[in-house]
């Protein structure tokens, strides 16, 4: 019986090890994970003395609100944040919008040709942007859009952001139910309704993860504003923090200040579809 209980508390004891051990790798990944972001924050309030210090200045002193000033007073700094965020939220929601039809047609739908249209839509996802910039310029130009947002917005919609959609969608309408489907259609649904009543409401989950995908690629989004807006007044949030330097190079303090303030959005969008997410899925466990 002793024996058994010295087994029991050894046992009980590598247990809690084995637990602190588990926190601690945590702890530490998460503290890798979110040292970039701390030294961005820090280095928002840092003199450009101070951001130049070797070795470095791990906490402000003195701190100061002049980084924040002079990007908001002297530099159209918030022109470059509504320049990204409505091109954002218009392509988060084409994506969306068009990605969640195409997929339902594939998943849903039976016509002629589709699985070899699906396999270039595909094929269209592998093809990195650097690879056709220079056609989309061309196109683009043509058709008077070079230096015009509409260019950004609609590229990534039927490019890059809309194939992945579609992709995503289309495997999130093959788990529903075909005999869903049929019930409906013998209920007297048309497609529409199917669609919007049926199988949207199911895909919750994914339309979030769609939502926070695209809105980040197009709010990140360096390359296409570059080789598309030439005109300062359309610069995107990216094209714009670029612009922060003078002569000696670049301006690191006023960088992690616009960082900063230009990571509130994307932490906005991620925070509510986020929750969505996770009532999305407890609703599943409760209906299964």
């Amino acid at each position: 019986m002793k024996t058994k209980q010295i087994n029991n508390e050894r046992a009980r004891r590598a247990a809690i090890v084995r637990k602190g051990l588990k926190y601690a790798l945590c702890i530490l990944i998460a503290v890798v994970m979110l040292f970039p972001m701390y030294w961005m924050f820090t280095t928002s309030f840092k003199t450009p003395m101070n951001v130049a210090k070797f070795p470095p200045q791990w906490w402000p002193n003195p701190w100061t609100l002049e980084n924040y000033a002079e990007i908001f007073t002297q530099r159209p700094f918030l022109k470059y944040l509504w320049n990204s965020l409505y091109t954002a939220v218009l392509t988060t929601a084409g994506v969306v919008l068009f990605s969640s039809l195409a997929g339902y047609a594939f998943a849903k739908i039976k016509f002629r040709g589709s699985g070899i249209l699906f396999m270039v839509i595909l094929c269209g996802m592998m093809m990195p942007i650097e690879v056709t910039i220079i056609p989309i310029y061309t196109a683009l130009a043509s058709m008077g859009l070079a230096d015009n947002h509409l260019g950004i917005i609609i590229v990534p919609m039927f490019g890059y952001c809309g194939a992945f959609g579609t992709f995503l969608m289309r495997q999130n309408f093959l788990t529903v139910p075909s005999e869903l489907v049929q019930a409906a259609k013998l209920d007297g649904a048309s497609q529409p309704r199917i669609f919007l009543r049926i199988m949207m409401p199911m895909a919750v989950s994914s339309i979030s993860t769609l939502v926070i995908w695209t809105f980040l690629q197009s709010w990140n989004n360096f390359l296409l504003p570059l080789v598309l807006l030439s005109s300062s007044d359309n610069f995107t949030l990216p094209l714009g923090i670029s612009l922060l330097s003078n002569e000696s190079g670049m301006r690191w303090e006023l960088v992690m200040a616009a960082a900063t303030f230009s990571s509130v959005p994307i932490l906005i969008v991620f925070y509510l579809c986020q929750n969505k997410f996770m009532a999305s899925l407890s609703m599943s466990g409760m209906k299964g």
